[in-house]
């Protein structure tokens, strides 16, 4: 003889997970709004716009691909491509290397190293457009405190229109935005390096090994992941800078420092050319995505793994 037992399960137990599915909709829902909003329909708009004749008060024209094929015999855009790219790799080559050695610095326990970081960071607390104004102030030609000072230390042969000169000003705001942003990696770098375990710098000091050798052999790899994260954003950072060359050059003297994305804004809103300007701001959209998927693909970034696993 045989009993069978019918074992019930809990009404609630199946819709569990439609009930944590619906949470995590409700909780994503504002930041994919959001992103919906201000991202992907003006995107769509601007490839719209991007095949129209526009001045942004009379009626749209649609032109087809006219504005696609100046896009291509427009030496000023191309010359503003070519400015975009250049702040990309000074950007990388500046930032990288110090921001390293600044978060690795910081990552120290001693007091004083805390203390200076304060002093590092405070490029984090202003906004482009004060610190634009400030430099253009220190670096004024006429009354600007840089110039000031190196008359009066006996150089005034290195007193320069630096804002001025064509082949100055571009350098200039570079270096500008490497001290604005160079905070901010080290910061990355400065989590990074304190995830690292101590075990391994123990064993390795135990092996001989110096504080060099230890920065080479340990604490550069174990940072191999944040320096993904961190060239993926100066990357596709350099791709939005405007309010800083506005600022200080407006894109000038000349088009020594017209980037693309204040090229696309001069073109479209100063220019009354929004037509063209919306084709200028769909490149800028594409290199952006083609450039992050790139480094995704190959620096391994989407397939991160612990770098604890085993200790």
């Amino acid at each position: 003889m045989s009993i069978a037992i019918k074992v019930s399960r809990p009404a609630h137990t199946s819709a569990l997970p439609q009930r944590e599915t619906w949470i995590a909709v409700l909780w994503t829902a504002p930041a994919l709004a959001f992103y919906l909003l201000f991202a992907i329909i003006p995107l769509f708009v601007a490839i719209y716009l991007s095949f129209t004749s526009w001045d942004g008060f009379s009626a749209i024209t649609w032109v087809g691909l006219k504005n696609w094929i100046a896009l291509f015999s427009d030496s000023i855009t191309g010359h503003s491509l070519l400015l975009t790219i250049e702040v990309m790799i000074f950007s990388w080559l500046v930032q990288t290397p110090l921001s390293i050695l600044i978060g690795v610095f910081m990552a120290g326990k001693q007091r004083y190293r805390a203390v200076l970081s304060a002093f590092y960071f405070i490029p984090l607390l202003f906004s482009a457009v004060a610190i634009g104004l400030t430099w253009g102030s220190l670096l004024d030609p006429n009354f600007g405190l840089v110039d000031i000072l190196l008359k009066t230390i006996g150089l005034p042969w290195l007193a320069q229109g630096w804002l001025g000169d064509p082949n100055l000003a571009f350098p200039v705001v570079l270096t500008i935005i490497c001290w604005q942003f160079i905070p901010f990696h080290a910061l990355l770098y400065l989590g990074g390096a304190r995830q690292i375990p101590k075990e391994l710098y123990e064993a390795a000091t135990i092996d001989g090994g110096g504080p060099v050798q230890n920065f080479f052999s340990i604490t550069l790899p174990q940072l191999r992941y944040t320096i993904v994260t961190s060239t993926t954003l100066i990357f596709t950072g350099s791709l939005t800078y405007f309010d800083l060359f506005w600022v200080t050059t407006e894109g000038g003297p000349g088009y020594a420092t017209r980037v693309l994305p204040l090229h696309m804004y001069i073109t479209a809103f100063r220019d009354a050319q929004v037509g063209y300007g919306s084709v200028i701001a769909v490149v800028l959209a594409i290199f952006g995505i083609v450039l992050s998927a790139v480094l995704l693909r190959f620096t391994g970034f989407t397939k991160m793994s612990s770098q604890l696993e085993g200790l």
